[in-house]
């Protein structure tokens, strides 16, 4: 079972940063690709961000792309979404999900098998 637990949500102006984070326990974290959503109530949860398991792979939904940077230590067992220019639209709650029986990159919510409790993201014009 692995567990997830985000961090450094908050309320930010915009063009404002943001950091979050991730951290894991409970499984074998090196060998999962990880990914950031997020969701506004209403709507279905969306990609943000993924990195491959040894982080030399990334993938960025076009909204947020020059933005923000996902990447991950692990030997920390944390993943990080580095939040840059941001803007009201951002205004989520932000989730990180495991997918830990895929090689390659996965951008649907489902084919992540865990998740983490959230992280509200909040950004005032």
């Amino acid at each position: 079972q692995v567990q997830l637990v985000e961090s450094g949500g908050g309320l930010v102006q915009a063009v404002g940063s943001l950091r979050l984070s991730c951290a894991a326990s409970g499984g074998t974290f090196s060998s999962y690709v990880m990914g950031w959503f997020r969701q506004v109530v209403g709507q279905e949860r969306e990609i943000v961000a993924a990195i491959h398991w040894n982080g030399g792979v990334t993938y960025y939904a076009d909204s947020v792309k020059g933005r923000f940077t996902i990447s991950r230590d692990n030997a920390k067992n944390t993943v990080y979404l580095q939040m840059d220019s941001l803007e009201p639209e951002d205004t989520a709650v932000y989730y990180c999900g495991a997918d830990v029986t895929r090689f390659a990159i996965a951008r649907r919510s489902w084919q992540y098998e865990y998740w983490g409790q959230g992280t509200q993201v909040t950004v005032s014009s």
